[in-house]
């Protein structure tokens, strides 16, 4: 979705902690072309600026879009392009509260006083578009118009940009939708809040190693973690009295949960492994519940009067934390910053690997188990079937008549779709179709590949080219012989070169099977001889067999009549 009017402003900040907020450039476009004078209100900038939308996600057929102009008009802002970029971005499952959070994160960017940077009991939270209620809100890849300028302590000056990601795991998007969206925000941000609900779960962790990993392959090489800071914010905490609120608690329950121990199953030590392999940072905040009013309340518009006393005084710590200037982290890619400019060409990059087909498309658990228990039936079924043909006409076994083996081999192929079949598999019959098609199929390769070996134990199959080479020459020989003595030497001295031809060819294929050596060679002389076999020796042999009988059943009605004759005269 392309922008009517543009934010094309930014802030710069204060690293000392004084709060100070100094306006830099406060310029807007309508679609009029018009500008309008530059705004010292802190809340006039803040709603001048707005969400957009730069990764659309369309709902018909599961694509996604980089609107590349709203993109570049946010990060290639003159005074912005060639600053280190800071990119906060917040993930996770659908209402589960993430734009709400990156509002709270807005105030702080627009006024960061640590006494009034939340802002008045009365005033509505604005920013990031939410609400309350089931139905997802967020869909793609967000970013604020406006970025943020922070000097830092050590005097330079980073670029703040925050992403909002759509919600995973709702009604309308496939597991690919959910992986390709995180995976994008991961790979673009430095620091990725994984927004997560009471506690975090084994299923959690297992949906977070698949997005990674998703976006790992999508990496072209990676050489160390590919990936910087990751932040698990636990919402709803309701077990303070074990771990309390805020980074020390979570720290502590963090650790419980990605302890790796040596009697846990194979499987749950592989995600841990994974997710400390992806994140050369890995942190954790538990945050209360916000209140009732919060949850129930449909006209909550996020005053501050109706949320809990406990979660605001979260909020003070949390959102420091991830944004002050100490505490930014700058992108990296590959051990290098990344300024504004080059986090537009990574986002062209990476969207143009998720839009092609060369990674795998990520499945679901039910998807992928159904698959696995599938292709295991596949591969028990096809076993009785080699098994069988092997015994039937293996490598020790003599010749067998080509149509005994083809009989065994509907034999086989009929009790190994039964043996498939018989087997108890998830995804329901339509599901399981395909794989008794493929089953099928299979077989019927593995038998072409048991007629050819078949084939080369004939002796006079195997003796088929050299006939037929020899049966070239004598005929050529003949031919040339008699063309020459009654004088067309043209046409016997063509009989001599296509017989010349031949005998190349014979010996050419005698030291191929001899040696081994130039199989392509032998493999082509045997085609060509095999063609001269079918299309000329055994027609002429059929023509002049049939000959014969007709000539001999002739003969045989004729022998009669002509007792007959005898006998009457």
């Amino acid at each position: 979705m392309a922008a009517d009017s543009e934010w094309r402003g930014s802030r710069t900040c204060g690293g000392g902690g004084d709060g100070d907020v100094v306006e830099d450039e406060t310029t807007t476009e309508d679609e009029f072309g018009s500008q309008e004078a530059a705004m010292n209100s802190d809340d006039v900038l803040m709603k001048e600026a707005r969400p957009i939308q730069v990764v659309l996600a369309h709902e018909d057929n599961h694509h996604f879009d980089l609107d590349e102009e709203s993109l570049e008009r946010i990060l290639l802002q003159e005074h912005i392009r060639d600053l280190n970029v800071v990119v906060v971005s917040v993930a996770g499952a659908f209402r589960k509260g993430k734009s709400f959070l990156l509002d709270f994160m807005l105030r702080y960017m627009y006024n960061q006083n640590p006494g009034t940077w939340l802002g008045g009991d009365d005033e509505p939270l604005t920013g990031f578009t939410w609400r309350g209620g089931c139905e997802r809100e967020t869909t793609g890849i967000q970013v604020w118009s406006e970025v943020f300028v922070i000097n830092k302590s050590d005097g330079s000056q980073v670029a703040v940009l925050l992403m909002d990601t759509q919600g995973a795991f709702d009604s309308q998007s496939t597991i690919r939708d959910c992986a390709t969206v995180f995976a994008l925000s991961t790979m673009t941000s430095s620091v990725q809040v994984y927004n997560l609900s009471q506690n975090i779960q084994e299923d959690d962790l297992q949906h977070l190693q698949l997005f990674t990993e998703y976006g790992r392959l999508a990496m072209e090489e990676v050489y160390q973690k590919p990936f910087q800071t990751l932040m698990f914010l636990i919402r709803d905490w309701s077990y303070p009295y074990e771990h309390p609120y805020g980074l020390e608690g979570g720290k502590s329950f963090l650790e419980k949960r990605l302890e790796i121990k040596q009697n846990q199953h194979e499987e749950l030590q592989n995600v841990r492994k994974h997710i400390h392999s992806c994140f050369a940072k890995i942190t954790c905040f538990l945050m209360p519940h916000p209140g009732l009013k919060v949850a129930t309340n449909p006209s909550f518009d996020g005053r501050l009067k109706d949320i809990d006393g406990d979660f605001k005084k979260e909020l003070r710590n949390v959102v420091p934390f991830l944004l002050s200037p100490e505490n930014l982290v700058e992108k990296e890619i590959g051990g290098s910053k990344v300024t504004c400019r080059d986090l537009v060409e990574y986002f062209k990059a990476y969207i143009k690997i998720y839009q092609g087909e060369e990674l795998p498309h990520p499945k679901s658990m039910l998807q992928a188990t159904a698959e696995a228990n599938n292709l295991a039936a596949v591969a028990g079924a096809k076993d009785v079937y080699a098994k069988g043909m092997e015994m039937f006409c293996g490598g020790d076994k003599p010749y067998i008549a080509p149509t005994d083996l083809e009989q065994q081999h509907l034999t086989l192929k009929e009790a190994s779709i039964k043996q498939f079949r018989s087997i108890k598999k998830m995804g329901g019959e339509e599901f399981s179709r395909r794989y008794q098609e493929q089953l099928e199929q299979e077989m019927d390769e593995n038998y072409a590949n048991f007629v050819k070996h078949n084939d080369s134990k004939n002796i006079f199959y195997a003796a088929r080219t050299p006939a037929t080479l020899f049966a070239v020459m004598f005929t050529m020989y003949i031919i040339s012989g008699v063309t020459g003595f009654i004088g067309l030497n043209s046409i016997a001295s063509l009989c001599n070169l296509v017989m010349g031809i031949a005998l190349i060819s014979l010996c050419t294929w005698a030291y191929t099977k001899y040696s081994g050596e130039f199989r392509e060679f032998g493999a082509i002389i045997d085609q060509v001889a095999e063609t001269i076999w079918e299309q000329v020796l055994c027609k002429l042999f059929t023509s002049a067999r049939n000959r014969v009988v007709h000539r001999s059943i002739t003969s045989t009605l004729r022998l009669p009549s002509n007792n007959n004759n005898k006998k009457k005269n």
